[in-house]
């Protein structure tokens, strides 16, 4: 029984938690997602393209193709007769090799 091997899944730790913040779910990402493959995150400032793909595939256990990052300013809106800033942010568009899923994602 010692010789059993584990199993081949990768394991998220900590750190791919922290560097994908939430999935992205509207209208336009559910479309690219259900056609092309491409799954949206945002993401943390301080990440990088090849730490993405590491905590995309250690997370959902797929095989990652390619992974663009796009960011987002913040817009000025006001609040009570001031100016105030919305959040900026960082996203990555995941694009997962032909025939890959991401289970979490399935029905929403």
């Amino acid at each position: 029984m010692a010789d059993e091997k584990k199993s081949a899944a990768p394991v998220a730790r900590a750190a791919d938690h922290r560097l994908i913040v939430r999935p992205i779910v509207t209208e336009k990402t559910t479309t690219a997602r259900e056609t092309i493959g491409k799954y949206m995150f945002e993401v943390a400032e301080g990440s990088t393209k090849a730490g993405i793909r590491r905590a995309v595939e250690r997370m959902f256990a797929v095989s990652v193709h390619r992974v663009n990052v796009v960011r987002r300013h913040g817009k000025v809106r006001r609040v009570r007769n001031r100016p105030g800033l919305t959040k900026s942010t960082k996203r990555a568009i995941v694009t997962l090799s032909p025939g890959q899923k991401i289970a979490f994602f399935e029905g929403i």
